[in-house]
């Protein structure tokens, strides 16, 4: 892998800006950042329930789990009906509630034409934000709509009038709305090659210019149309999470993190070259603890989740 730029020096560099103001407290705090992993692993809650597992378990004992796979974060689906169970299992746990996912958009689409849908899931979006604010989260991910939904502008103008509706409340509970690229025909051509760009999605979040506006990246999700290390490129700063699995093209599928086509290495370096730091989250079906045991392993083989923020190899 390429040499990657040394966050030490930058620390160390604004570390000695502050000197005559708080030498060592400042040189302590800087230290304590270089030291911590650029990415912290986390995975959706809905990996936890599999019919095939006979034994029920407590949502406390399936976070338990999780942390002993190697997982420091959780997103819970939302809206959820036990807020209450979610805190308790987090405090009891240490396992964090670090953002959120919408539960409802496929069925109730922020783009529908039917506009009393779009109210519902309007409402869904606001709950689930007010909800994920309560369990500790800073993000709801949410998918804006679907491409069959009418005409592109028509599509597009739904979905910013959806987010911009609940951007006060994103504000007011210190939540992000984030939109994930999926294969919901939205931000890429579907007929079209696998050298697509990220330029559309890019223009999408910056028509909120609002810093509770992001975009949570699916690595796999791109790799059926798309180069991932490009589309980081292009999005930058508006990457606020990530989503992480493999694809393989020549399959149409997702696969474990590792096999199939995508190039871990190039993902590595651009995210480096945006210089993100922060959440991965493992997007998989349901899994027992030696399946999370698995995955967890992977996004650090594949992701170097551990590598400290100083980037020192």
């Amino acid at each position: 892998m390429t040499a990657q730029p040394n966050r030490r020096q930058f620390i160390a560099a604004s570390s000695a800006a502050c000197l005559v103001a708080s030498s060592s407290t400042v040189h302590a705090e800087t230290d304590a950042d270089a030291a911590k992993p650029w990415l912290r692993k986390s995975f959706k809650s809905n990996m936890f329930y599999d019919q095939r597992y006979a034994e029920k378990k407590t949502l406390a004992e399936h976070f338990a789990e999780a942390k002993t796979a190697g997982f420091d974060g959780v997103e819970m689906l939302v809206p959820l009906d036990n807020v209450t169970e979610a805190i308790a299992a987090s405090r009891e746990t240490g396992l964090i509630i670090d953002g959120s996912v919408g539960n409802y958009h496929w069925k109730q689409r922020h783009t529908d034409s039917d506009r009393d849908v779009r109210k519902q899931a309007l409402a869904n979006l606001k709950t689930g934000i007010k909800q994920t604010g309560e369990m500790g989260g800073d993000s709801m991910l949410i998918v804006p709509g679907h491409g069959n939904d009418g005409k592109e502008e028509r599509i597009l103008q739904r979905a910013q009038e959806a987010v911009e509706a609940a951007l006060p409340v994103a504000e007011q509970n210190k939540v992000s709305i984030l939109i994930e690229n999926v294969h919901n025909r939205m931000f890429y051509d579907a007929a079209g090659g696998q050298d697509q760009t990220a330029d559309a999605l890019a223009e999408f979040i910056d028509r909120f210019d609002s810093p509770w506006v992001g975009v949570q990246f699916d690595i796999g999700n791109v790799a059926k149309f798309g180069d991932p290390a490009g589309w980081i490129r292009t999005l930058g700063p508006r990457i606020k999470k990530l989503d992480a699995k493999g694809y393989s093209r020549s399959q149409e599928s997702f696969t474990k993190i590792g096999e199939g086509d995508i190039d871990w290495a190039s993902v590595v370096d651009a995210l480096h070259e945006i210089n993100f730091s922060g959440w991965v989250a493992a997007e998989f079906g349901p899994s027992h603890i030696s399946r999370l045991t698995e995955i967890s392993k992977n996004l650090e083989t594949h992701l170097l989740c551990s590598q400290s923020l100083a980037r020192v190899e």
